[in-house]
């Protein structure tokens, strides 16, 4: 019979596949800003108790991609084009200076697994969900996340490379969730081209060049984003087919 230690262990597993599961839908865009997201309905979906998904709602309250409502239980953190521009300028801010020192303290180990990267990140075709399938999404995402943060890999501060990661993260669900909405709305095919010139700066070590580099495709995104992301847009809940809609709720 397992022990107090053991059922414990048992639950923060859960807990952590709660977690995952709840992140990754929320950054894909399955599930949209301000849909209501009911403990059991979640349960039952992800054939997790209610206790592992509860845990797992608080964490990501405190991340900022739920909302816990007083009276009203937990929601999608929503989302506004103000909020978008202060991310990336934020991620400008932060992930040039840590690209500066990541290229101050970078050595030949550090190239070479960049270059790896962004070969990677290359080969990786990226699709849209509904032409490929989730899997070489997600396979993309993972590689593109890889190559920008081996970037900054070098920063010195773990502080750091954690908060670009997580304003990675949020980058990533504006991305999707101006994808799903607008089913026309392709990826930009300039990227790849960009994310080499990136490179190259930075093999050459030239800081200042590299920074503007990153700056611009940034910028670049957000006004991609912009046109189909209008200020003040609300992107509607589905009706149905979500774990924390009304409709399956009052099922």
């Amino acid at each position: 019979m397992a022990g107090p230690t053991g059922i414990q262990g048992d639950v923060r597993n859960l807990s952590e596949q709660a977690y995952d599961r709840l992140r990754r839908d929320i950054i894909h865009g399955e599930l949209f800003p301000n849909e209501k997201l009911q403990i059991e309905a979640i349960s039952e979906r992800y054939g997790i108790g209610v206790v592992p998904v509860r845990e797992a709602l608080n964490r990501l309250s405190a991340e900022g991609l739920v909302e816990r409502k007083s009276q009203r239980g937990f929601f999608v953190a929503t989302i506004s084009m103000t909020d978008l521009e202060e991310l990336v300028k934020t991620r400008i801010w932060l992930e040039t200076l840590a690209l500066t020192e990541s290229i101050q303290n970078g050595d030949e180990a550090w190239e070479d697994a960049l270059v790896l990267a962004c070969h990677r990140l290359t080969r990786t075709h990226r699709r849209l969900p509904a032409e490929a399938g989730r899997e070489i999404s997600e396979e993309w995402e993972l590689r593109h996340k890889e190559f920008h943060m081996m970037l900054i890999e070098r920063c010195g501060s773990r502080w750091l490379l954690d908060f670009c990661s997580t304003m990675m993260d949020q980058a990533v669900r504006y991305r999707n969730l101006s994808m799903n909405s607008n089913p026309s709305q392709l990826r930009r095919q300039g990227a790849a081209a960009e994310h080499q010139s990136i490179l190259e700066a930075v093999l050459e070590r030239d800081t200042a060049r590299a920074c503007a580099l990153l700056t611009e495709h940034y910028m670049t995104t957000l006004r991609g984003l912009r046109s189909v992301i209008e200020p003040g847009q609300q992107i509607d809940t589905a009706d149905e087919g979500h774990p924390g809609s009304d409709a399956e709720s009052a099922a």
